[in-house]
């Protein structure tokens, strides 16, 4: 995990500096806590509380160097940690007189800022990585450069002053709206998580996985999927899904004769597609209904169909992989017992249905998740063998407020970002000039799109990757009349596929790590299991039906039973195998009758299925007449 994910690679120190973050982390939960049930600060205030905290936690656990020990405390990050806590305290500590001085900076607030947007840029390489780091220094020179940038991105330029009260002192920077959503909602939903892996309900994912489909062709592999599947609702990273369903789901693959390849590819593509998942989505969902002005559940009501078809794709995929190389399950005397595992642990989904009734009721995200943690430790109590302690009640609290770290850096830094977008008008620029290189036509102008995604998703944690895309990639799309959830869908679905795309695909490579496989063959395999990413996108924008706008049940039902009938028969092109080995012109068509398919008009649907049973159709002659002779 630490070689793949900066998150992981922590200090691990000794009791007096252990029992100091500690407390800090606890403190930080409080606070969160407190002022979701008491209502939270002024904005600004809230979410400058919420960074200092994030900023000392993370330069106490995050070493500046890969050289340095992980047992101690070095002195340098020690300083750094009371800096970078101190910088947005000076907010709270002089609200009053930086809001009367309306944007009028003195040397004081100058120094501040510089040395908090440096802090936060130096916090985000040690525990995002440098590609947000990259980003994010490129924005700042563009603001700088403006009169000297050619051409349709040229801008008149903000000095150093100006740029550092719109970075560090509005709420259009560094605490803007993604600091926002984290200081509210995003906290508290990893709180959630944190409890819900204290009761084993991760475990309780794998093993349910296992009882539902580890005796099938391939099982191990569809219980990755699954299990990933289900991990996704609450998980908020690829990387750290790959770790916690891959450790028991890749050696279960290897063991059966999957190559090494494809079985971190299997749990590379289906951890991804966790991010894609409702409710949560990588607490991307969260940002999304704040960008846009929509109700949360809007946007998860929006996310469902696509997630589905985007994990039947990876299903399919692993099933006629196994039916290619005849790989079975595993014996059903070595699996669980469905009905048993209910009854000894199935209380412990309680929280999640609770949370998923509670946001459909009309309950804030906030007041709901407040719910669900209250009802993940009352729930854990119901059986003895999941009954959490108060030892781990406080272990919950430290350890939510450890996760949500990543999270809260990457989100204040991608503030940057948006804070330049604004300050120079770069996004309707951006989306101008892919207009212009796309000549007005849609198609072009998603293709490019999906591009810029990709390089601007790689290595980037899933909220930043969000609010990145969305910012710069979205708005060219929005131009050219696409519904605004459409085109932020668009840029999130391949600013996530950026973790399976070679060459810098982070869930890939720490799925190859666990198999011992190539990582770049595994980042191959993994994009090929992918594929329904990459095309499901392309059909939501031209349909939007797909994400149930201005649609009905009977034909999202239809959609739903065409597309993935579809996905069977790309699932079949992509393994070249459905009762046999195909042959090149009947994985040609298996492909473009399963895209008519998945794009959900009548006549599409009617000439897809045609194809489809016409390669079926001599599919199955071909192995009639094999098993004959």
């Amino acid at each position: 995990m630490a070689k793949y994910d900066r998150e992981a690679d922590y200090r691990r120190p000794g009791k007096k500096l252990a029992l100091l973050i500690s407390i800090v982390a606890v403190a930080f939960s409080l606070f969160q806590l407190y002022t979701a049930v008491f209502g939270v600060l002024d904005a600004q205030l809230q979410r400058a509380v919420h960074l200092s905290f994030a900023l000392l936690l993370v330069f106490l656990l995050y070493p500046g160097r890969r050289s340095w020990s992980r047992q101690t405390l070095h002195w340098l990050d020690a300083v750094l940690a009371v800096l970078a806590a101190g910088a947005p305290l000076y907010i709270v500590l002089f609200y009053k007189q930086i809001v009367l001085r309306a944007g009028e900076l003195t040397a004081a607030d100058l120094f501040i800022g510089v040395t908090g947007i440096l802090l936060l840029l130096e916090a985000a390489r040690r525990v995002v990585g440098w590609p947000i780091v990259t980003v994010a220094v490129l924005f700042i020179a563009y603001a700088f450069a403006g009169p000297w940038v050619p051409g349709l991105l040229a801008h008149q330029g903000v000095d150093l002053l100006h740029l550092v009260g719109h970075l560090f002192y509005t709420t259009e920077g560094v605490f803007g709206v993604p600091l926002g959503v984290s200081a509210t909602f995003i906290f508290l939903f990893i709180l959630f998580g944190a409890y819900l892996e204290k009761t084993g309900l991760g475990k309780f994912f794998i093993d349910l996985a296992n009882a539902v489909a580890g005796w099938a062709s391939g099982g191990p592999a569809k219980v990755a999927v699954l299990s990933s599947g289900l991990m996704g609702t609450v998980s908020g990273s690829s990387v750290a899904n790959v770790a916690g369903t891959g450790s028991f789901t890749i050696p279960m693959m290897k063991s059966l004769g999957y190559r090494p390849e494809f079985a971190g590819a299997v749990e590379a593509a289906a951890s991804t597609g966790g991010q894609l998942m409702p409710p949560i989505m990588g607490a991307a969902a969260f940002l999304m209904a704040e960008f846009i002005g929509v109700p949360y559940i809007t946007v998860v009501k929006a996310a469902v169909i696509p997630a589905i078809l985007y994990f039947t794709g990876i299903w399919i995929g692993v099933h006629l992989e196994a039916k290619k190389y005849g790989l079975k399950g595993i014996p059903r005397d070595r699996l669980p017992r469905v009905g048993r595992l209910l009854l000894e642990k199935g209380h412990l989904a309680i929280p999640l249905l609770a949370i998923v009734y509670l946001l459909i009721a009309g309950y804030t995200p906030m007041r709901a998740a407040l719910w669900a943690i209250l009802l993940t430790i009352v729930a854990s109590c119901l059986r003895s063998n999941t009954r959490i302690s108060w030892r781990d009640v406080l272990e919950g609290l430290e350890n939510g407020a450890r996760a949500a770290l990543g999270v809260i850096i990457a989100c204040a830094t991608a503030g940057i970002i948006i804070g330049v977008v604004t300050k120079t008008g770069l996004g309707l620029k951006l989306a101008t000039a892919l207009i212009a290189l796309a000549k007005g036509h849609l198609l072009p102008t998603l293709f490019f799109t999906m591009i810029s995604s990709i390089v601007l998703g790689m290595g980037v944690p899933t909220t930043a990757n969000y609010v990145i895309t969305s910012t710069i990639a979205a708005p060219a799309i929005i131009q050219l009349g696409v519904p605004v959830l459409a085109a932020h869908l668009f840029a999130f679905y391949f600013g996530i596929v950026a973790d399976v795309t070679p060459p810098v695909a982070l869930a890939a490579y720490a799925g190859s790590g666990i198999a011992r496989a190539n990582p770049m063959r595994t980042g191959v395999n993994a994009s090929r299991l992918a594929i329904a990413a990459f095309l499901i996108p392309y059909i939501f924008v031209l349909s939007p039906a797909l994400l149930m706008i201005d649609t009905t049940w009977p034909e999202v039902l239809r959609m739903m039973l065409t597309s993935v009938t579809g996905m069977i028969g790309i699932g079949a092109a992509v393994a070249g195998y459905l009762f046999t080995r195909t042959a090149l012109w009947e994985r040609l068509l298996f492909f473009a009758g399963g895209l008519l398919l998945v794009d959900p008009h009548p006549l599409t649907d009617l000439i897809g299925l045609g194809l489809l049973l016409l390669a079926t159709a001599a599919q199955y002659l071909r192995r009639r007449s094999a098993t004959r002779a």
